[in-house]
């Protein structure tokens, strides 16, 4: 199957469609703009991986009109396990394919002046709010062609606001579930912190089919104002057959900080982009990311962090484990701009590969534009110690067992740093299924 260059939808449909989500005029014509650009732009071009037969403008169940859920009670099993039932205050969204179909937010936070609603619900009501931010100072849809139909065809989605000067102590969770093999699904989330606020959101996106057919694309803006703090979680597993796209970005303000805890565990074909630029002096960007490929799947993670601000701090640390066939390359930059005096730079990129056909490339990569700065790196790619194997095994342990324990051993540096316990339970359930 190749990319085709013609778009499955025209001016027409994307105007009806806007209408009937009753969204404003200045996200009409977003959508607009960007569908007229998006058949003139390039594809992204990632590194060493060539994505040229992926399906992405393919097209077919742009909407799908899921049915509600009256209680949590209905969920999925595979979706009540991420969820506390035995809570009476979660903050949480649930979204049916590309349909809201739960939402539940607190008085206290409804109080305090915090907004978490879906996407086209904040278009309606916080049009104005939306506006300042979406796809403004984080992703912008004219980068390439797929954030071009990212605009053009967004079809789900969450809206978290932060006041200034809100602490919030409980996370906030989305869960976005793709129950319909072919359904496509074009979610936008924006999260923005304004000064001296703090959030921890949590999400988790769950096939809940071993295959499909769709195209996911996936498009993340955090915004932290100044003094603000972010901890975004999150844990991918969609099914095998599914094509991803995910960009996830955020802009850092004086010394606000960003935590990206990322569970890529996506049985299908995956481009990850994740960047965190740093503009204001003071303000931090930590990433940690974990990985499992299996099966035939290719998959291609760049994480950059890009310093703007003086005394900035950025890092990245990334484990991944390659099974059977699965290919990936692992990308690191952090980039230290002109001007960002005392900045510091540092990343750890480490790739096991369990079989002969399975094939990892951790690529380490420092722009430093500067003089008076700290950078380093580190990475590694290789197979499992066999004396790690033997050691285990003359002990009574099967050889499967053996290589369970060694990949949760190897992914425990990552694991074990997560700072969102939901999360990192979560994911040790996740390693557990893909590596039996």
């Amino acid at each position: 199957m190749t990319t085709e260059t013609r778009l499955p939808f025209d001016q027409e449909y994307v105007n009806s469609f806007s209408k009937e989500m009753g969204e404003p005029a200045w996200l009409t014509e977003k959508r607009l703009e960007a569908l007229a650009q998006a058949e003139m732009l390039p594809m992204p071009k990632p590194d060493k991986t060539k994505i040229d037969k992926w399906n992405f403008t393919k097209i077919g169940k742009h909407i799908v009109k899921s049915e509600d859920y009256a209680s949590l009670d209905e969920l999925p099993e595979q979706v009540k396990v991420l969820i506390d039932l035995e809570s009476s205050n979660n903050n949480l969204y649930i979204q049916r394919n590309n349909r809201p179909a739960f939402l539940s937010l607190t008085k206290e936070l409804q109080d305090s002046g915090v907004i978490f609603t879906d996407i086209f619900t904040a278009a309606r009501e916080h049009g104005e709010l939306l506006q300042k931010y979406f796809m403004n100072s984080g992703v912008k849809a004219a980068e390439h062609r797929l954030t071009a139909l990212h605009a053009a065809l967004m079809n789900g989605g969450a809206f978290l606001y932060v006041p200034k000067n809100v602490e919030l102590s409980v996370p906030v969770q989305a869960i976005y579930v793709h129950d319909e093999p072919e359904a496509n699904l074009f979610n936008h989330v924006l999260v923005v912190a304004e000064d001296n606020s703090s959030v921890t959101y949590v999400e988790n996106y769950v096939s809940t089919s071993d295959e499909g057919t769709g195209v996911f694309n996936i498009i993340t803006e955090v915004i932290a104002g100044t003094n603000a703090k972010v901890q975004y979680g999150a844990v991918d597993n969609l099914s095998k057959g599914v094509t991803t796209y995910v960009n996830r970005r955020g802009v850092a303000g004086r010394d606000a900080r960003i935590e990206w805890a990322l569970g890529l565990m996506n049985d299908g074909n995956t481009i990850s982009e994740n960047l965190t630029n740093l503009v204001g002096d003071g303000s931090i960007g930590d990433t940690k990311t974990v990985v499992v490929g299996r099966g035939e799947q290719t998959q291609n993670f760049t994480t950059t962090v890009v310093h703007f601000g003086k005394h900035t701090e950025g890092f990245i640390l990334k484990h991944g484990v390659m099974k059977d066939s699965a290919s990936s390359i692992f990308n690191g930059i952090g980039k230290i701009e002109h001007g960002a005096t005392k900045s510091n730079a540092q990343q750890e990129s480490r790739v096991l590969m369990l079989s002969e056909k399975a094939r990892g490339d951790a690529n380490p990569i420092l722009l430093i534009d500067e003089d008076d700065v700290t950078a380093g790196h580190a990475a590694s790619v290789g197979r499992v110690d066999p004396l790690q194997l033997y050691y285990l095994m003359s002990r009574g342990i099967t050889q499967k067992e053996a290589e369970r324990l060694v990949i949760h051993g190897f992914l425990a540096p990552v694991v074990n740093q997560l700072p969102i316990e939901g999360v990192k339970k979560q994911l040790v359930n996740v390693i557990e299924r893909k590596v039996k």
